[in-house]
């Protein structure tokens, strides 16, 4: 049996839906929420209702469970999540819980540029929350991945919706020439996958990334081509952009960006370009051949879509 925290993010979805084909039996940890799960449809998978800071509930969770995957994280929920609650505590309970139970393997995705004295809260998250798998003595595979793009993915599809939404002009980062190696959520996918079946894999650290390397302005220029909408960018200071996110968070319960996204974009986050490669045996995919999911079909298509979705709902359930 194999739990997954996060099963409902975008990472989370991808992989039960590959776990789900190789044929594991499946688990996934879900916080209590009025919400109904936005876990993949036509997936064989188990549910326990826990929030990573019921001890006792994670107790129950592990039950038959052999191995543990850790993706859950505040990092998306923005000005609502709590860092401290769900990285670092919640992880220090999941894993405390691992070991109780004698769980085989506990694989936790982190960050690139995770590290304690890390002076970004998201970094700083991971590099306690790995140090606490590390000491513990439940055996891990720590996967540290730059920014991962993909069909539901938070990177490329908020900053499609915010090229689109921005009157001529895109603010961006000054004088910023931060670097990122924005990695494909089915090669990320695949080598977590891959790390279950290899023993080698056991306490280790591996960081993995993209075949190329982007700034900022660079990534949003190829958005902005995909998506044939074209804005000047209008260069802020960091200081006055993350001042504006921080507003526009308060103002706005959906604003697509939050302050811990700025983080990602604040230090370089790159590796080797074969980590990937040499570590998995896998060639990662081109940025600009995998994000055709951005481009909008007419409101024309969208309607009929939806029409016949809703009208063929009734016999699939019958």
């Amino acid at each position: 049996m194999i739990l997954v925290t996060g099963a409902t993010g975008f990472i989370g979805r991808a992989l039960i839906r590959q776990l789900s084909t190789i044929g594991y039996p499946l688990r996934a940890l879900i916080r209590p929420s009025p919400r109904t799960p936005r876990l993949p449809k036509g997936v064989a998978v188990e549910v326990a209702v826990v929030s990573l800071a019921d001890t006792r509930g994670l107790r129950a969770a592990m039950r038959d469970v052999e191995t543990v995957i850790h993706l859950a994280s505040a990092e998306n929920q923005g000005s609502r999540g709590n860092l401290l609650v769900t990285d670092i505590q919640g992880t220090k309970n999941l894993v405390e819980a691992a070991a109780d139970a004698g769980v085989d393997r506990f694989v936790y995705l982190s960050h690139i540029g995770a590290a304690r004295a890390s002076a970004y809260p998201a970094f700083k998250a991971k590099g306690i929350a790995e140090e606490t798998i590390r000491a513990s003595k439940t055996p891990y595979t720590i996967i540290r991945s730059s920014l991962v793009y993909g069909a539901e993915d938070h990177l490329t599809n908020n900053l499609a919706r915010m090229v689109r939404a921005a009157p001529f002009v895109f603010p961006i980062s000054s004088g910023g020439r931060t670097v990122v190696q924005p990695v494909w959520v089915e090669d990320l996918v695949t080598c977590m996958l891959w790390s279950l079946q290899n023993e080698d894999t056991l306490n280790q650290v591996y960081e993995i990334g993209g075949s190329e390397f982007f700034t900022l302005q660079h990534l949003i220029e190829i958005i902005m081509e995909v998506t044939n909408k074209q804005r000047w960018f209008m260069p802020l200071s960091p200081i006055t952009l993350r001042a504006l996110t921080v507003f526009l968070e308060g103002v706005f319960p959906n604003f697509p960006i939050s302050s811990f996204w700025l983080d990602y974009f604040a230090v370089n986050r790159t590796t080797a370009v074969d980590s990937m490669p040499r570590y998995f045996g896998l060639m990662p995919a081109r940025f600009s051949y995998q994000i055709n999911y951005l481009i909008r079909k007419p409101w024309y298509q969208r309607a009929w879509s939806a029409i016949t979705q809703r009208i063929s709902s009734p016999r699939n359930t019958s």
